[in-house]
């Protein structure tokens, strides 16, 4: 069983590659990777969750 060789879709570009020996999976390449943790980073991607209140600077506790 462990000669069956999985292919996956990078879920950046598409591109079908492999996943057994794959240090960027499940993208295809670092390239793929860095975009998906930039577009995280910048704001693009967000997990919808409950408004988190703000401290107001000038309340005195």
């Amino acid at each position: 069983m462990d000669s069956i060789k999985k292919n996956i879709r990078c879920p950046q570009c598409r591109t079908l590659t492999e996943w057994q020996e794959n240090p960027f999976r499940p993208f295809c390449s670092e390239r793929c990777r860095l975009i998906d943790l930039g577009s995280w980073a910048s704001g693009d991607y967000a997990i919808v969750g409950a408004s988190v209140p703000q401290d107001d600077e000038n309340t005195e506790i």
